[in-house]
């Protein structure tokens, strides 16, 4: 059995696409999958699966909530060793310190081109960012709550992302390491 996260956008945000949690793990549980754990309310789940296949998988829990709930959610897929790698990746090691103002926003595809000047333009003078293959790192010491940068960091690199703070994607990594061997 495969150790996946999964990390869903646009659940339980502004009130719309509400899915109550224990619904979110009985879905996951109805195609299939073991050990499903959630943490907080924004949809981020660890879980195992026999399915070894992202693209197949993701298909089956788009399906599930679709039927079950009338709405196809964003979905990220990531196998545990790519979390790992995005954490340890960090080009803000020093950041760490304070791992709810570092965000890794996850990219659905790596962006086709973009412009840097145009980010370097949107961000704050307290702000850094990098883009690291899938994932860009913004530090945002002042928060995320009113970063131009952060706002906009989808539409300029044109692809669809999911953001986490460090402290969750810590926590997610410590629930994976927990998981049931089997």
């Amino acid at each position: 059995m495969n150790v996946w996260i999964i990390l869903f956008r646009g659940i339980n945000v502004g009130g719309r696409n509400i899915v109550p949690m224990k619904t979110l793990i009985g879905l996951l549980e109805s195609i299939g999958c073991t050990h499903v754990n959630t943490y907080i309310q924004s949809g981020n789940v660890v879980l195992r699966s026999s399915e070894s296949n992202a693209e197949c998988f993701k298909g089956a829990i788009h399906s599930a909530i679709e039927e079950k709930l009338s709405f196809k959610p964003s979905v990220l897929l990531l196998p545990v060793g790519q979390l790992v790698a995005a954490k340890e990746a960090n080009p803000f090691p020093e950041a760490a310190g304070s791992p709810a103002a570092l965000h890794l926003f996850f990219l659905s595809d790596q962006p086709a081109e973009y412009d840097e000047n145009v980010l370097h333009g949107l961000k704050s003078p307290t702000e850094r960012f990098q883009l690291l293959g899938r994932v860009f790192y913004l530090h945002a010491p002042d928060g995320i709550g009113r970063s131009r940068l952060a706002a906009n960091v989808e539409k300029k690199l044109g692809v669809p992302t999911t953001a986490r703070n460090l402290r969750t994607v810590q926590k997610i990594l410590q629930m994976a390491a927990a998981m049931p061997q089997e």
